[in-house]
């Protein structure tokens, strides 16, 4: 049974259960809901999450681990020697998920029978063409060891899906069942469901938690097969980066680290005076008409994709800095200090401009949150409404300001594409905010980009920087988020 027409059972079974545990509930109370210890819903509700939950859990679980198992189970039949020398087991295996899947597909359209699909031979068929009759592209001739390997793989997934809906199907019988028994007048079925979606409400809180956990040890293991290879101390304290995926390399994060702090720093420049600025004049001087109009109109710029804010900077930024510092006598400034579009400041004014909802927002809610007492009493003693601004409400919303700003400069540290086709691609040590220079974050992207090979530093380099890249936006994330508490505690 396909998964879909599994999951819609279960949540069949599930509507059913709460109309009988309901109805249960309603009989042993002689039809009187006012003799029951909970309302009949909670009795409903019980019945249905306990067919449905236990059933769910166990059915995403499986999903998850059945293709690793059967992958594993599957690559260990094929021979190493069989491994092209300029390939690798895993391309391999994609080439026999490829070739099941078509295979499945060609039993799906009648090209095939079950039968035909299980005893076919390579030696005796032309799987290739007959695969791409129906519209599946396979890149090469199949090999036999991949087709048997690839029959193998539809067999135990087949296997494995009768067994997963057979198990999750008793699941929910028995839940259904034993709740259903154990419905009766005096059963506490608000407690059991409350208790119920207390659980299911910390497992989702818990989702961050363990996605962040699971990040950082992704990054880690790779980070430390990069670290066997690669001397730590040239990855942090050399000044060099020159990848060569032909022999040694130098792969030193300092250069990229100064490009990524250098362009968020002009980026941070841009954003903090023009996000503040709007802030006060939206929480201070604008009426209830424009600031409902104009807040949401400049939040609307951090919806535009990262992507779109790139092009800018390729096509209108880039060429216009060129007009100024790039055409020599015959430019408006009469340099010629800058070769190409690509620069720091390129790239540092566009994320500026993203940045800006980022800072004004936040400032806005803070500067909003002062009480009200505090300039009441600053203008009771005389002082104007510019410097109740000033000397109050600011700093009393500082706290919270510089919160706000380390949350933009975290964002301005991990973005990817406006640097990308804004800044350049060159790493290097330099103060010229003209010249062109790259990122952390760019890198990650080039490294694992095209043909890559997982056993060399060229590659696994791309996990340290994230790793790096990871550490850095948290302790400024951790930081905003300390200070902002400790905002809130000083005025809730």
């Amino acid at each position: 049974m396909p998964t879909v027409w599994l999951v819609i059972a279960l949540f069949a079974l599930s509507g059913l259960g709460f109309v009988l545990g309901r109805n249960r509930a309603l009989a042993s109370a002689g039809g009187n809901a006012k003799a029951l210890h909970s309302l009949p819903a909670y009795y409903g509700h019980n019945v249905a999450f306990s067919a449905l939950v236990p059933a769910l859990a166990v059915l995403a679980i499986w999903s998850l681990a059945q293709p690793m198992v059967i992958e594993n189970r599957v690559s260990a039949m094929i021979p190493a020697e069989l491994v092209p020398e300029n390939s690798t087991l895993g391309l391999v295996m994609s080439d026999v998920r490829r070739l099941a899947e078509g295979l499945d597909l060609a039993v799906e359209q009648g090209v095939l029978s079950s039968t035909e699909a299980r005893n076919l031979d390579s030696g005796e068929t032309d799987i290739r063409a007959r695969l791409g009759d129906i519209g599946v592209a396979l890149g090469s001739e199949v090999r036999p060891e991949v087709l048997n390997a690839a029959q193998s793989y539809r067999s135990l997934s087949n296997k494995g899906q009768i067994i997963m809906s057979v198990i999750v199907g008793l699941l929910a019988m028995v839940g259904f069942a034993w709740a259903y028994g154990r419905t009766h007048k005096d059963f506490r079925a608000r407690n059991v469901v409350e208790q119920g979606i207390m659980a299911l409400l910390i497992l989702a809180a818990s989702l961050a938690i363990l996605t962040t956990v699971g990040i950082v040890f992704s990054m880690l293991f790779e980070s430390i097969n990069f670290f066997g290879l690669h001397a730590w101390s040239d990855f942090f304290f050399g000044t060099t980066w020159a990848p060569n995926f032909r022999g040694d390399s130098d792969l030193s994060i300092l250069p990229l680290l100064w490009g990524t702090l250098y362009i968020s720093a002009i980026a941070l420049l841009v954003a903090v005076p023009v996000g503040l600025f709007a802030a006060i004049y939206l929480s201070e001087y604008a009426s209830g008409t424009t600031r409902a109009f104009a807040k949401p109109l400049l939040e609307i710029l951090a919806g535009i994709p990262t992507i779109v804010y790139g092009l800018f900077a390729l096509l209108t930024v880039g060429p216009l800095l060129v007009k100024f510092f790039g055409q020599g006598e015959d430019g408006i400034l009469g340099v010629e200090w800058m070769s190409g579009a690509t620069s720091v400041l390129t790239a540092g004014l566009v994320m500026g401009i993203m940045l800006i909802p980022f800072v004004s927002s936040l400032s806005d809610d803070i500067i909003n949150a002062v009480p009200q007492a505090m300039r009441d009493g600053s203008l009771g003693l005389g002082a104007t409404k510019s410097e109740t601004i000033r000397q109050v409400v600011i700093p009393a919303a500082l706290p919270g300001i510089v919160g706000a700003v380390l949350l933009a400069a975290s964002r301005a540290i991990g973005e990817t594409m406006i640097v990308v086709m804004g800044a350049g691609a060159i790493a290097k040590f330099s103060l010229n905010p003209l010249e062109s220079m790259t990122t952390i974050t760019t890198r990650i992207v080039s490294q694992l980009t095209g043909d890559t090979d997982f056993a060399s530093p060229e590659t696994l380099v791309a996990f340290a920087l994230g790793l790096t890249l990871f550490v850095l936006t948290l302790g400024l994330n951790v930081l905003a988020l300390y200070i902002v508490r400790k905002y809130r505690e000083q005025y809730d």
